[in-house]
């Protein structure tokens, strides 16, 4: 084995953690120690076979480079066990839709992720009516035409008004109030109308033209129930209320109104309305009924922007979360709290948004929805809007941003050739430099040795 590599290995073998922990140093060092021993000793030294000494020291001094963690390489390889994928197939198979005139009419109006008219189907315009629940408290009270009858003793004689007041009763498990000469009468789930006529004709044999009033004293099974921020009640149902009343009985919105969602939860059923809805689309604002309750709750509507955007002055892309901070935020909008495209970056005919569209609002558009899952309502949507086309501002100002909305504008292909040529010329540099470098040890060591 040559003088060079026999020194160098048996130094490996006497300096071992020095070795691992500073080789490029130990390297150069065993380099010029090799280039003075053959000089001392007279011989010749071929610096053609120490090349691989610098390269070598360079690439074995990357591990040595200061790192914010380890590589992917190193998880990757480091791992005990693993479940991973084809890093080249698609994760989610996705629609990619180009924003135009017909996608744009095609895409809904309402504002929100749900609506309480959908949900729970309450079209009639008709006030729901209200019946008697378990735990109310009915009044009872019954009028006779004239004295002598059931209720009204004949001494009371003739006189206008001739009625008898009963003791108000509560509702039971049984459902049944108790009427004296009627026996026990349905009320539960009945209005106080229809107790009223069945009473009426259950003492129409008995008593002298009998007319009843049946009215709610206390009602504690038709009542709804409100929940949010700084919010707990619980109120009994009045005729003709509507969610916005319970939500005004309740003291109102504690944040503004583009922040507010409404949760309305009824017979198992759920449906979440934006706040706006219900004051801009009055079939949203529906009747309450007995049993529901209603969550209202904070939520600053955001978005997502990352890519080739200028926020803050940047140059280098941004990436950040950004806040509406007012009730219907547009793309152009949206586009300007991000900083605007990057002009020496973007690529202004790709700027994509990413959400979850309904199945239903690409079907309209034209998008072939049976590739995807038939049970999925929801189906993962790439748009595209082209910033090149004269026309951008007056269609992507129709465009509404959605909450959780994620909008990325790719790099230029010039961007990408850019960073190709970048490296290519810092790697020939290197290169170069180091070839240099070992040409000039090698004038200076044959000067040496002349």
């Amino acid at each position: 084995m040559p003088e060079a590599q026999v020194s160098l290995f048996s130094g490996v073998r006497r300096y071992p953690h020095l070795f691992k922990t500073h080789f490029p140093v130990f390297a150069l060092t065993m380099s010029q120690s090799l280039i003075r021993r053959a000089r001392i000793n007279g011989h010749g030294c071929n610096l053609t076979k120490l090349y691989w000494l610098p390269a070598f020291a360079v690439l074995a001094g990357c591990t040595n480079l200061p790192i914010d963690g380890p590589s992917n390489r190193a998880i990757t390889t480091g791992a005990t066990a693993s479940l991973v994928s084809d890093r080249h197939k698609i994760v989610f198979d996705y629609a990619l839709v180009e924003i135009n005139e017909q996608v744009l009419n095609a895409l809904p109006r309402d504002l929100g992720p749900g609506s309480f008219l959908r949900t729970f189907g309450d079209r009639q315009q008709a006030a729901p009516a209200i019946k008697v629940g378990e735990g109310d408290v009915i009044q009872l009270t019954v009028f006779e035409s004239a004295a002598g009858g059931l209720f009204i003793p004949t001494e009371a004689g003739v006189r206008p008004g001739n009625f008898v007041t009963l003791p108000a009763q509560t509702v039971g498990r049984s459902g049944t109030i108790s009427v004296p000469y009627a026996g026990p009468v349905r009320a539960l789930g009945r209005t106080t109308e229809q107790i009223k006529t069945e009473i009426e004709e259950k003492l129409a044999k008995r008593a002298v033209e009998p007319q009843a009033v049946v009215t709610l004293g206390e009602q504690t099974g038709t009542s709804v129930s409100i929940l949010g921020d700084g919010i707990a009640a619980k109120f009994q149902i009045r005729p003709h209320e509507r969610v916005l009343d319970i939500i005004a009985r309740a003291g109102g919105l504690k944040y503004p109104g583009y922040e507010t969602f409404v949760v309305l939860q009824r017979k198992g059923r759920n449906s979440t309305v934006y706040f706006p809805a219900l004051i801009h689309d009055p079939r949203e604002n529906i009747y309450v009924r007995a049993g529901d309750t209603i969550y209202v709750h904070r939520e600053q509507q955001k978005f997502v922007a990352v890519g080739a955007l200028g926020a803050g002055g940047q140059t280098a892309g941004v990436t950040g979360l950004f806040s509406f901070e007012q009730e219907k935020l547009t793309l152009n909008e949206a586009m300007a709290k991000a900083g605007g495209l990057l002009d020496s970056r973007a690529s202004a005919s790709d700027v994509f948004i990413y959400r979850m569209e309904a199945r239903e609002t690409l079907e309209r558009m034209g998008v072939e929805t049976s590739k995807f899952n038939a049970d999925h309502k929801f189906v993962p949507t790439v748009y595209r809007a082209n910033y090149r086309d004269p026309s951008v501002f007056f269609f992507t100002q129709q465009f509404s941003i959605r909450n959780k909305d994620a909008i990325y504008v790719a790099n230029a292909d010039s961007v990408e050739l850019e960073k190709f040529l970048f490296h290519t010329r810092a790697v020939s540099a290197t290169i170069g430099g180091t070839l240099s470098d070992i040409r000039l040890g090698r004038d200076a060591a044959r000067a040496i040795g002349q």
